[in-house]
Parts: C-alpha cells; structure tokens; sequence
C-alpha cells in the first residue's frame, strides 16, 4: 500500500473572539495526497480552499489537528514544495531568468548550477529567448509560464497551485493546462504529485486523477472520488458530463450529505454538513435573482445548473449565489442539480415592477433571518434607527469579519429593494425613512438628514 506524501488528520481552522466563541472556517477533516497523482481542490468562493492549501503546505498553522509530510508532523513552511500564484507574483525588476533563479538562490545554490537548471526550465516550458526580458514585457500567460519554472525549477516533491490559470483568458489558459498535463505526463518535471485549487469544474476534470470538493461555512469535504477516464479527456463525452452533472449536484446541494454517490469504487465516504447554526444570506442582488427567474422562465421554468450556467458562459462562483438566493426566497427547487421555478418564483416573474418588491418583501421577511432581524430591530427603535455595528456584532458571532460585512451589504441592497429599510452610509446606521418617530425639536435636523437619503 502506497504511503502518502502529505496526511491531514483532523485538521480544523478557526479564530478566536471576544468573549470566548470563535469563528470555524475549516471544521475538522482528513486529507491525504499520494504520490503520482494530480489532486484537484473544489468549492465555492469562500469555503477555505486556498486556506487549506497553506496548512498543508505548512504557510498557516492549523489550530486543531495535525499535518504530517512522510508520518513526520509538520513545524513550519515545507521546504519541499512549490507554489503558483494566480496573481503571477513575478519580481518586476528581476529579468525572466533572474526570477526564476531567484529561488534557487536563496537556497544557496551556486551562480553556474542555479543558471544551468534555470535556462533548461525555461526551455522546457517553452519561454527560450525570453531570458532577458522584463515581466512587463510578457503576456498573461507568459507571466505564468515564468510561475510555473520558478516552482519547477527547485524539483519540488509536490507542486502546489493556487487557482493558476483563473485570470487568464480562455485560450491561453486552455494552452497552458494542456502544456502542464504533457510536461507531467512525459515526466519532464521532478515532481512527485500536483495539488490545484480550483472553482473550474471542467478545469478539475480535465486535470485531476482525484477530485476532492468542499462545502462551505465551514469547510467540509462533500466528495473525494477518483476520476477514472483516459487522457486525453473529451468534453463532449458522456463519461466527461456524467462527472460534471455530478459535480454539480453536489455543489447545488449545500445542505445534503451522505446521499451523493458516483459509484462504489471510485467515491470515498463522504461526511454529512451540518447546517450552519446561523443563516448565511447569498451575495446575490435582486436584479440578478429577477435576471435569473425570467431565463429560467423562457427555458420553460426548468433547467440543469450545469447546462444552463455554460449558455450564459458563467463559472460556477457567479452562478451558485444567486441559484441559493433564489431556493432560499421559495422561488426556486434544487434536485441533484436540475432547477425548477415554483408557482412563487412564476409569478415573480410575471409580476410588474412594484408587485416584484411586494412579493419579494414578503419572501425576505419570510425566510431571511437577517432581513427580519434587521427590520423587527428597527421596529423596537423609537426613532427607527440602529447602527450597523449592532448587527455586526452579532454576525461577528458566527462568522468571519470579512464575511460579517459582506452579510450587512447584501441585507443593505436587499432591504433598500424590498422598501423594508434603508442605510446611511456616512452615519453607518440603518433607519426606516417612511417610519421614523416625529422630528422634535431636539431632533429635527438629524432626522431630517435621515429622510433625505
């Protein structure tokens, strides 16, 4: 039995907070990544992939759990790895060949043998002739192919990639992942086994010998399956779409756990999600749950996620919110992907402009948590106003900061289109215009200020 090169044993991630309650961002999971594979990391945007990538690479520290890189646990950065960027990360007033020199020389490794190794790279990843030129002087894709032999360049064990083709444009970044499979599979690089974050379904398909894909709030491994197909891989195969429909399902299904299964030998056990203990609004806006419902209705009020999302040229980060925003107001079923509009969501739809806010005021107030509290909270006011910090507070409890803010400002965009409440963005408060307690004497300027916004 192979033994693998990194194991995760209960690794969790979470931060502390006032009082004692913390923040879990990665619940407790194992992970192991084995030699002679190409291991591809799923999720939606903030379900701790990239922070799963520096535990294991030893970059963060897990506050629970342990690493181990060959049984022995992990104390620090790994010295044998390497890392692509998405944001390329090239030193601007370092020549091509000196960027790519440049870990070999905080290594210690002589002038004559780092130059050798780094002109031979940059040979074998096809950027011979570009030694001298300046990082400002090259293309997107050439920045990354520079990326690619600075990692390579130190013979890493395991090649880890962080999003590495997510902002280049399609065809390069297809050229690249092409380029990458041929230099891994006629074993031109010394390295034993690849690791790629990704949100790219097709991406992780196209690459990956193993598939492993989280949930989110917090981190959870959904599916870890091997993908069993030859390369080269053909999109348009059924083998290819059966694996990018499940994908899917497991993705647009956020709440379910032990039901998806692939096929007995090629799926691990999956852990069952808990629901979160505190309602995570979807970054979505009203206009794009609207956009959504009305293509949705044209498509006879149903449609595959999968299929629909590559019609509108969508990746799966810009198409999930706003599917959860609109299963979350009852306007839309999910089942193992396929999409359905309810007789809500319809008459949604077919509703003019000031019955669309009626009817979804009654949606938000109904099944968002947050937008009820925010408004019953205003209620409570005599003067109809709150600041935002009240209810940051409270989000801080279950949540991280960044995404405590991301809460308010979709409550924000959601309260202002429902007419339940407004926001005054220089006081940071939240005030009912239509409601507040008659200006006296004492008051009437500032609430007049209030009314004007």
């Amino acid at each position: 039995m192979r033994e693998p090169i990194i194991e995760a044993r209960q690794v969790e991630k979470f931060y502390g907070q006032p009082g004692g309650n913390r923040i879990q961002v990665i619940a407790p999971l194992d992970m192991s990544v084995y030699p002679g594979e190409i291991v591809a990391l799923l999720g939606p945007s903030g379900s701790g992939k990239s922070t799963l990538l520096r535990m294991l690479t030893g970059l963060a520290t897990p506050t629970g759990g342990q690493v181990l890189w060959h049984n022995k646990p992990l104390h620090g950065p790994c010295e044998n790895v390497s890392i692509v960027f998405q944001s390329f990360a090239l030193f601007p007033w370092l020549t091509v060949l000196e960027n790519v020199e440049a870990p070999l020389k905080a290594r210690g490794i002589d002038a004559v043998k780092r130059r050798k190794r780094s002109l031979k790279m940059l040979d074998t990843v096809g950027l011979d002739g570009f030694e001298s030129a300046y990082p400002k002087e090259l293309s997107g894709g050439m920045k990354q192919r520079v990326g690619f032999a600075r990692a390579l360049v130190v013979q890493p064990e395991v090649l880890f990639m962080d999003e590495p083709f997510s902002a280049l444009d399609v065809l390069t970044a297809e050229n690249l992942r092409s380029e990458l499979l041929e230099l891994w599979e006629d074993k031109k690089i010394d390295t034993q086994s690849v690791f790629i974050v990704t949100h790219n379904i097709e991406e992780a398909i196209l690459l990956a010998d193993r598939i492993v894909v989280l949930g989110k709030n917090p981190a959870r491994i959904r599916t870890d399956f091997r993908v069993e197909l030859p390369r080269p891989r053909d999109r348009k195969s059924p083998a290819f779409t059966i694996l990018v429909d499940y994908v899917y399902k497991v993705l647009t299904k956020p709440d379910a756990g032990s039901d998806f299964q692939l096929a007995p030998t090629t799926t691990t056990p999956i852990l069952t999600r808990e629901r979160p203990k505190y309602q995570m609004l979807p970054h979505a806006r009203p206009g794009g749950i609207a956009g959504f419902l009305e293509i949705l209705s044209d498509h006879g009020g149903h449609a595959d996620i999968y299929h629909l999302a590559d019609d509108l040229m969508f990746e799966i980060d810009d198409m999930l919110p706003t599917v959860e925003a609109a299963v979350l107001l009852g306007y839309l079923t999910l089942f193992e992907g396929d999409s359905e509009i309810t007789s809500e969501g319809q008459a949604f739809v077919e509703a003019d402009i000031l019955a669309r806010k009626d009817l979804f005021r009654a949606a938000a107030l109904e099944r968002a948590s947050l937008i009820k509290q925010i408004r019953r909270s205003l209620e409570t006011k005599a003067d109809r106003t709150l600041p935002d910090e009240f209810f940051l507070d409270l989000l801080e409890e279950h949540f991280s900061q960044e995404e405590a803010k991301l809460q308010i400002e979709t409550a924000i965009n959601w309260g202002r289109y429902a007419e339940l409440f407004d926001y005054d963005s220089k006081r940071e408060r939240f005030f009912m215009p239509e409601e507040v307690a008659a200006p006296t004497e004492e008051n009437s300027e500032e609430n007049e200020v209030g009314h004007g916004l």
